[in-house]
């Protein structure tokens, strides 16, 4: 007989009929507003169900573009299709939130859009260094919270691995060069691009500084930036943490310093759009893109150190649905806004791999971003006090045009990701099988505690790269703990998702304070009724249906389990009672 002790909802009880009650649930509403709300647009990406004739057409889509331009007061006009199959729509200028709004509800009133979501602006999510000094590479080996790279190279090193990183383009370094292979300019804009021209089978970085007030105003009316910035050349700091060379007597040594990066241009000059980014997740994990040559190289692994404000968008969330669809693994970073990393896309998106930065005393460093979406997080550094505390990458010294090779420290969850992306190459090359969820599952059941603090939630904890590549994923973490780390969906006004856990090597019966942690992904957790079963069928209920709209759930359940045996397989069993919205049990474990 299980019983939950005050901290659960209810105490035991029968499974209650998952589609019992027909009411939808209304739509959730984020706690905190997104700034991307009231930034100008000037294109939308409008997804067709299959049944429509505007998912083939271009002259259709455009039709239609025209149509529901006019209704809305509007001038719209097709521009391009994605590589997901959506639609680029341009609306003939930079409209206003209301303006915009008001055009995308007359696609969302047509019952043959799926989806349809502004062309939004992402940006690179690195933080500026201080001083480029830098004298051990402290995230790859130090024990406090490094991520033990070492104890998994003699196992792997990335070989024959391929990974694409979707970022501001690639400026020649030798300490790179041997592991880099063609890729492509997917910026769209000779304004962003900076190079003179669209896009083209050339991802040569040809830098990204940006004059104060180039890229516009925020909210506030201020320009940004500011003040002038110099190029970052962050794509190719993201690649030399993955792939630089090792055992070449200079430099860095990548994590997978055996892999290849293909780099995929999508930022410079003021960020990147959406739509770019789209296309370069199509073709970079192996989709056809119009106009844009087929991919010789698919991407094992796509990192993508971007981001920017709002929850994931549909149209992003469909195309990485589809990489993932065909065996690549996405890593992303949280971003650097000391805030829930739910109200950024694509950190909020669901089928990746999100990373959270820690400091060299394995705090979560003081800029990144957390939450329940959070993975994993991996060293990112903090550079303020002493550039020897950030990451160690490939750079180049020029400013406003491409300079010499150098290597400076950065700090940022853009430096975080890579070590993840890394990884995942280093398990690839030690077993080619593993599928992306796989990947995630081992590198989430693998990671150790944050031996500092971190506040609003890390994902599972430090990343390790030797227990990752250790023993094959198996879900005991400890001597106490054991886990499952394999997604599954929750049916939507259907029937039980159930996950299970083997727990063996324990004596007697279960404690009378057995902790269930779970994590679920879910954009209306109201909707929620979850339970815990024993090994003997005995059941109890840890949380029923409310009205609570909050999106997700991460918490800690107590039961007490002392009258039944603790060896077996324990499930945990969520319906959703409502319909409308949809999610998935991203982990949960047992703490004895």
């Amino acid at each position: 007989m299980l019983a939950v002790t005050a901290t659960a909802l209810l105490a035991t009880g029968a499974a209650t009929s998952a589609a019992a009650t027909p009411s939808p649930a209304p739509a959730a509403s984020p706690a905190t507003p997104s700034a991307a709300a009231d930034t100008p647009v000037e294109r939308l990406i409008v997804g067709y169900k299959s049944r429509a004739a505007e998912a083939a057409s271009d002259s259709a889509a455009d039709k239609d573009a025209q149509a529901k331009g006019k209704k809305a007061g509007e001038s719209l006009g097709f521009d391009r299709r994605l590589g997901t199959g959506a639609a680029l729509l341009d609306l003939g200028g930079k409209l206003d939130k209301g303006d915009a709004a008001d055009v995308m509800d007359a696609f969302r009133a047509d019952p043959d859009v799926a989806y349809v979501v502004p062309d939004t602006r992402m940006y690179a999510t690195a933080v500026s260094p201080n001083d480029t000094e830098y004298s051990r590479q402290w995230d790859l080996f130090e024990s406090t919270a490094g991520m033990n790279v070492p104890a998994a190279w003699d196992k792997a090193t990335g070989q024959g691995v391929k990974v694409a990183v979707i970022d501001t383009g690639y400026v020649a370094h030798s300490d790179l060069a041997a592991n880099i292979v063609s890729g492509y300019d997917f910026i769209s804009d000779p304004f962003i691009s900076q190079d003179g021209g669209g896009r083209d089978s050339n991802a040569a970085d040809p830098g990204d500084w940006t004059s104060a007030g180039e890229c516009g105003v925020d909210e506030d009316g201020q320009p940004v930036p500011k003040e002038t910035s110099d190029n970052s050349w962050h794509g190719t700091h993201v690649a030399g943490t993955i792939a630089a060379a090792a055992n070449n007597g200079k430099g860095v040594a990548g994590i997978a310093y055996d892999a290849t990066i293909q780099p995929v241009r999508v930022l410079g000059r003021c960020g990147g759009m959406t739509s770019d980014i789209i296309d370069a997740i199509t073709w970079a994990s192996g989709g056809s893109v119009q106009g844009v040559p087929s991919n010789p190289n698919p991407a094992d692994v796509i990192n993508m150190s971007l981001g920017g404000e709002g929850g994931c968008d549909a149209g992003t969330q469909s195309a990485i649905n589809s990489a993932v669809g065909r065996g690549t693994t996405i890593v992303v970073a949280a971003g650097n806004d000391n805030a829930n990393a739910a109200y950024f896309n694509p950190a909020s998106c669901s089928n990746v791999i999100t990373v959270a930065a820690s400091d060299r005393q394995g705090n979560r460093a003081y800029y990144s971003n957390y939450g329940s979406v959070v993975d994993i997080t991996a060293p990112g550094g903090e550079t303020p006090v002493s550039s020897s505390n950030g990451i160690l990458s490939t750079l180049n010294s020029g400013t406003r045009s491409v300079g010499s090779e150098s290597y400076a420290a950065y700090q940022g969850t853009s430096m975080a990701a890579p070590h993840i992306a890394g990884l995942a190459a280093l398990m690839i090359d030690a077993n080619p099988s593993l599928t992306p969820a796989q990947i995630e599952s081992t590198i989430k059941s693998k990671a150790r505690s944050l031996p500092g603090s971190c506040s609003g939630g890390c994902g599972s904890g430090l990343a390790d790269a030797g227990a990752a590549l250790g023993s094959g994923g198996t879900t005991t973490t400890g001597s106490n703990v054991f886990r499952n780390t394999t997604d599954v969906s929750i049916p939507d006004t259907g029937s039980w998702a159930t996950s299970s856990v083997t727990v063996t090597g324990r004596s007697g019966n279960a404690p009378s304070s057995l902790k269930v942690d779970v994590d679920i992904k879910h954009t209306y957790r109201g909707d929620l009724i979850i339970e815990i079963v024993a090994p003997d069928g005995s059941s109890a209920r840890l949380k029923d249906s409310s009205d609570d709209s909050t999106a997700n759930l991460l918490t800690t359940y107590t039961v007490n389990a002392s009258d039944v045996a603790a060896n077996g397989t324990w499930k945990l069993r969520v319906a959703d009672v409502y319909s409308g919205d949809t999610g998935y049990i991203d982990s949960w474990g047992l703490t004895f």
